[in-house]
C-alpha cells in the first residue's frame, strides 16, 4: 500500500486574513480559491509540494447537520485554539521564528528545546488554529 497525506483541513473565520497569514506570512501558495454563497474554501501549500495542502473552510459550513449549539462549542473552541491544530517543519527553526514574529501573529511558545528532542515554537493563526513549527 502506497498512502500519502493529500490535503489537512482546518477551519478559518476570516478569507483575508488567512490568506495574509499563511499566503504573505508563511510563503504558502494559494492553489484554490472557491466561494458559495457566504463561504470560501481557500487551498495553500508549500511552493515545490503541489501534492501537499491544507484546506482553510468555513468552520460550520451549512448542510452538514451541525446545530447551533454545536457551532457555538466550535466557534468556542477556536477561539482557545483547542478545536484545531497543524505541525509545520523548516530547515531552520529560529530563522522561520524571526520571520513568523515580524508578523501580526500570536507567539503561543518561543524556539524552545523538547524533552522529547525536537525544537520547535508556536503560534496562532487568524482563525486560533494552534500551529507548532518545528526543525527538521
Amino acid at each position: 500500500m502506497d498512502l500519502n497525506i493529500s490535503a489537512s483541513f482546518l477551519p478559518h473565520t476570516d478569507p483575508e486574513a488567512s490568506i495574509a497569514f499563511y499566503r504573505d506570512l508563511l510563503g504558502f501558495e494559494i492553489r484554490k480559491d472557491v466561494g458559495y454563497q457566504q463561504m470560501r474554501w481557500i487551498t495553500v501549500g508549500p511552493a515545490g509540494q503541489p501534492d501537499t495542502s491544507i484546506v482553510l473552510t468555513p468552520p460550520t459550513p451549512d448542510g452538514m447537520g451541525i446545530t447551533e449549539d454545536e457551532a457555538a462549542m466550535i466557534a468556542e473552541m477556536m477561539a482557545k485554539g483547542t478545536y484545531a491544530s497543524l505541525l509545520l517543519a523548516t530547515a531552520d527553526v529560529d530563522q522561520t521564528f524571526e520571520q513568523v514574529q515580524a508578523g501580526d501573529v500570536e507567539i503561543v511558545q518561543e524556539p524552545t528545546d523538547q524533552p522529547y528532542g525536537i525544537r520547535d515554537f508556536a503560534v496562532r493563526d487568524p482563525a486560533g488554529n494552534l500551529l507548532r513549527i518545528q526543525q527538521r
